[in-house]
């Protein structure tokens, strides 16, 4: 079976608070683990009073800690956001910590609002010296010189000579692209933004060059998939992801709201404009029963054949969260 993971936003519901948000982390991060899910990413955002992974290495830290053979990592650090020498000291310590098992995805978005942009990094140039700050990163875990050559002026300590998985996040040709140039494996945001996909994919093996880190492409895809007994209480179940969606587009994100009464009921909730975008942002979904789940994950992988893939579902409750991901394993594994 293809490898499969868990991509945790986090979620702040209403009615709760970071702490229990942690908790249900861990909890979640920990059950995975015991279904046989191959790893766990946590997403940076900013100013999102909905997702409580802004200080994603200090996560990725509580979850590793928690675990014992789960790979953890990031989905991903927003590299604008950050000066490359601090990421490979923060995921250098973590690969010290929990060796073989950290990831580390690096996105070119800053992932919040213009505002809090200024306020995490106020002299960043902009998006465009992502990949000089990639190979910058990338040179900070390169083993330093034993042949008498000089060792570099700044390193990252610890970092030089620690194994961290590297991936390139996107959801554009640019991501496939500098992927495929710098030889890592491409991970694509196909659970929010699929417009691009198709071209994305075969961009990045069409150009794909092997390096020391990757000898032939490797993608991973992302997908929405909420399972539960039976498909109305799955679609239920889908409206807390579709309202949080609608309210980020409106320019009005808070916690993660309950479920409505129904699937249909999100009809009263937008408008029906609201409700195609939202539609368009999360066609890469599988909403419903176990063998509609099982349908749907298999077709998708039969037209994209990617190499992973990882799930992600914005469930309300932490059970029926966790009830999902047991019957997602479940249904793929008859």
């Amino acid at each position: 079976m293809i490898p499969l993971s868990i991509l945790d936003l986090a979620p702040v519901t209403e009615g709760s608070d970071a702490r229990q948000t942690f908790a249900n982390t861990l909890s979640l991060a920990r059950r995975a683990e015991a279904l046989g899910y191959h790893r766990y990413w946590l997403a940076e955002h900013h100013n999102m009073p909905g997702i409580a992974s802004a200080a994603t290495a200090v996560l990725i830290g509580h979850v590793a800690g928690g675990t014992t053979r789960i790979r953890v990592g990031s989905g991903g650090i927003m590299l604008p956001n950050h000066a490359p020498l601090q990421v490979a000291e923060q995921f250098g310590t973590l690969g010290a910590l929990y060796p073989g098992r950290i990831d580390l995805g690096l996105g070119r978005a800053p992932g919040t609002d213009q505002a809090a942009t200024r306020a995490l990094r106020r002299y960043y140039q902009g998006a465009d010296e992502f990949p000089a700050d990639v190979a910058e990163l990338l040179r900070y875990f390169e083993p330093l010189p034993t042949d008498g050559r000089p060792l570099p002026t700044v390193r990252a300590v610890p970092g030089a000579g620690i194994e961290v998985e590297a991936w390139i996040l996107g959801s554009s040709l640019f991501g496939a692209q500098l992927a495929a140039a710098m030889g890592l494996p491409y991970a694509f945001a196909s659970h929010f933004a699929p417009d691009a996909l198709e071209q994305a994919l075969a961009l990045y093996h069409r150009e794909f060059r092997p390096s020391k880190r990757l000898a032939r492409p490797h993608v991973m895809l992302a997908m929405n998939v909420v399972a539960a007994d039976t498909d109305t209480e799955a679609r239920r179940l889908f409206t807390t992801q579709q309202q949080a969606f609608v309210k980020l587009r409106r320019g009005t994100p808070g916690l993660v709201p309950p479920p409505l009464r129904s699937g249909d009921a999100l009809r009263e909730f937008a408008s029906p404009d609201e409700i195609a975008g939202v539609d368009r942002a999360l066609s890469v979904a599988v909403v419903g029963s176990p063998a509609t789940v099982r349908a749907g994950i298999a077709a998708f992988l039969e037209r994209h054949r990617p190499d992973e893939l990882m799930l992600t579902a914005n469930i309300f409750d932490h059970a029926a969260r966790e009830r999902s991901f047991e019957l997602v394993m479940e249904a793929l594994e008859s």
